[in-house]
């Protein structure tokens, strides 16, 4: 340490040696009590980051007193944040329903209720009550989705990506799978379907031109080594203009002419009819099945409104042969997935869908958003430096669902005759809990159509906090 300190200014050095020891600073009792709460090993490290830190500052010329006041109060600071659980929910005031970055579809309170319920005891995840004996746990999903949509049978994997894989994978490997030019698609996470048949082993075949696929062009292509023609929902994108694709049942007739399989991808897991909110071509997985589609993919966190899950439905035999690949147990699901989606499945059931927070959002007017966003741009328009005004806006599903398409809202406009809408941003940003807006035009804008009605006062609090901190 002396050799060290040779090179340090005098003063310096002065002040590092009175940086109090670790026992010395966990001695005091504010430390005594943050160490109940998150234990002895987290404070230490901490801590001993802390006066590194310090140390370095002081070696840099950076301090010239040293206050053991502010020292606790950094230690207590930087070991809560240590000790705060990474995820966290936020407020999402973005308009977004299927907001990705921020965990897409929030679950019903039912589901909630039921995964704490499964979650925390044992359970008939593979039991069979009746006879005594093991089960499976894809009976629980089987018997609601064969109720729902009226399949012969349901499997549920970890997320529609591995749904799409682990089909091509079981029945096509080896042999091609037919897909429109205008259907190879990439979402997010650079999730492209071309990659996707390539893993799984099945040679992809691309038909037609990026804008126009005719059935002859499907029949075309078909060889001794076709197992499927595969649809896929362009669910994140609009091709418009000149353009055409067959319908399907056209491809499941041509299918079953041929003796092949038809896997129809659809991305989004949209469950209900929503045309008359004005949200177009987003085809329900019912009608699919009805179509006579042998096997349906879809998301289960999207428009359905449960968890995160790869929903496949359809005829017994193909999803029999999809279950008996040794991948499915690598991407199957736990018992809280499953109760998460159980529950929601069942909502449907019971026509009880606006219990879903999603379909909720997605269903609520104008003039339903308008009224909540009166009273808040009142309340707001009523502290210190703050003006708030409503405006038209749009709010949209998100999520790579209805591209294009949006639903009609009003939004809260906030200024701050001080502060730019940047620094409102950040503000509510670190707020507990976080509220996430949008800024257009250097207004700071949140729409209510994606805020439980129970944050509101969360947000007028994050509000009156800038407030304060802007006095």
């Amino acid at each position: 340490m002396e050799s060290h300190e040779a090179n340090i200014n005098p003063s310096d050095v002065a002040l590092l040696r009175q940086i109090p020891a670790v026992d010395e600073l966990l001695g005091r009792p504010a430390l005594r009590e943050l160490e109940a709460r998150v234990g002895r090993r987290l404070l230490v490290d901490s801590t001993r980051k802390v006066l590194q830190g310090l140390r370095a500052r002081i070696t840099r010329g950076e301090l010239k007193s040293l206050s053991v006041q502010s020292l606790e109060r950094d230690i207590l600071a930087a070991t809560e944040d240590e000790a705060a659980l990474s995820l966290r929910p936020v407020i999402n005031a973005t308009g977004v329903i299927l907001h990705t970055n921020l965990g897409r579809a929030p679950l019903a309170a039912e589901a909630i209720r039921h995964v704490a319920e499964i979650a925390g005891q044992y359970s008939n995840l593979e039991y069979d009550l009746a006879r005594g004996s093991r089960g499976q746990r894809d009976d629980h999903t089987d018997r609601l989705f064969g109720q729902l949509l009226h399949a012969e049978r349901a499997l549920v994997v970890n997320n529609n990506a591995a749904a799409v894989f682990l089909a091509l994978n079981s029945l096509a490997e080896d042999g091609e799978v037919i897909v429109s030019r205008g259907e190879l698609i990439e979402i997010g996470g650079s999730f492209r379907i071309p990659d996707i048949c390539a893993k799984s082993g099945a040679r992809l075949r691309e038909v037609g031109t990026t804008n126009r696929t005719r059935i002859d062009d499907y029949a075309a292509a078909i060889n001794e080594r076709t197992r499927i023609l595969m649809r896929v929902h362009p669910s994140n994108f609009r091709m418009v203009g000149f353009t055409e694709r067959p319908e399907l049942a056209e491809v499941v007739r041509l299918a079953r002419e041929r003796d092949l399989l038809v896997l129809e991808d659809l991305g989004s897991g949209c469950l209900l009819d929503f045309s008359s909110l004005g949200i177009r071509d987003e085809p329900p997985a019912a009608a699919s099945i009805q179509a006579g589609v042998d096997v349906v993919t879809f998301s289960g966190d999207k428009m359905l409104g449960g968890p995160q899950a790869g929903i496949l439905v359809g005829r017994r035999e193909p999803l029999e042969a999809i279950r008996r690949n040794p991948l499915f147990r690598a991407l199957r699901v736990d018992k809280m997935m499953i109760a998460a989606l159980a529950a929601t499945v069942a909502l449907y059931l019971k026509d009880d869908w606006k219990a879903i927070p999603a379909l909720r959002m997605i269903s609520m007017t104008r003039e339903e958003v308008a009224a909540r966003a009166e009273r808040l741009a009142g309340t707001i328009s009523s502290l210190t430096g703050f003006s708030a005004t409503l405006e038209d806006g749009e709010s949209v599903v998100g999520g790579g669902s209805t591209p294009g398409q949006t639903l009609p809202t009003r939004l809260v406009a906030a200024t701050h005759r001080r502060l730019s809408a940047t620094s409102l941003e950040a503000g509510l940003r670190r707020n507990s809990p976080p509220v996430i807006a949008r800024i257009e035009n250097d207004r700071l804008l949140l729409d209510l159509r994606t805020v439980f009605e129970e944050q509101e006062s969360s947000i007028v609090q994050a509000f009156e906090s800038l407030e304060r901190n802007s006095e």
